[in-house]
């Protein structure tokens, strides 16, 4: 399988371990779960990126399991975070997003699904720790203008929408700037239910 995924390393690095560029996400070690609904979300055009789509559009649902079970066993070390984007008041107002999110506005915090540490959740729930802080605010972006979608009911439509520009912006510089804890692992089960339905889950 390590020399079929030789076409991922341009974008996603050596075993999905990400590159220096800024925008491609790290999938090394992320849940089996999430990385086979994404790979079915690029060939079925619910996720538009054109390498993606002409990389997987003719691969069937158990090829497309057995790349995301063996890019979740990938445990490579993560880098330090990225440099501090932003003054203290913009991050603040990231991590208060982040942890508790803003009830006024019925919008929930990214640890009530992405879990405590924030490394995700089996079994299909990322991790938003290690990622570009313009990848994270890109992908928010794309579900507010629906250029990202996933299986109905789409949880994290619902929840970019009720995001301003600024949420995005304070949310994605506080998570980039933080270290990943040891070993970056998903917790096995969610600490409490989910704030919202979602189609992703099984």
């Amino acid at each position: 399988m390590a020399r079929r995924m030789q076409a991922c390393i341009p974008c996603h690095g050596r075993e999905g371990r990400a590159t220096a560029e800024g925008y491609f996400p790290r999938i090394a070690g992320k849940p089996a779960g999430y990385l086979f609904n994404q790979l079915v979300h690029f060939r079925d055009g619910r996720r538009v990126n054109a390498a993606m789509g002409y990389l997987v559009q003719h691969l069937s649902d158990d090829y497309l399991r057995e790349i995301a079970e063996w890019f979740s066993r990938q445990e490579l070390p993560y880098p330090p975070p990225a440099a501090v984007r932003g003054d203290a008041a913009l991050l603040a107002r990231g991590e208060r997003l982040v942890r508790e999110g803003d009830p006024a506005r019925r919008l929930p915090a990214c640890a009530a699904c992405h879990g405590e540490a924030l490394t995700g959740v089996q079994p299909a729930m990322p991790g938003l720790l290690g990622l570009p802080p313009d990848y994270i605010a890109a992908q928010i972006g794309a579900w507010r203008s629906k250029q990202r979608r996933a299986a109905g009911p789409d949880c994290m439509a619902e929840v970019a929408l009720r995001m301003t520009g600024e949420d995005v912006a304070a949310a994605a510089a506080w998570l980039s700037a933080q270290p990943v804890p040891s070993g970056g692992r998903a917790a096995a089960v969610p600490a409490a239910p989910l704030p919202l339905r979602c189609g992703s889950l099984p």
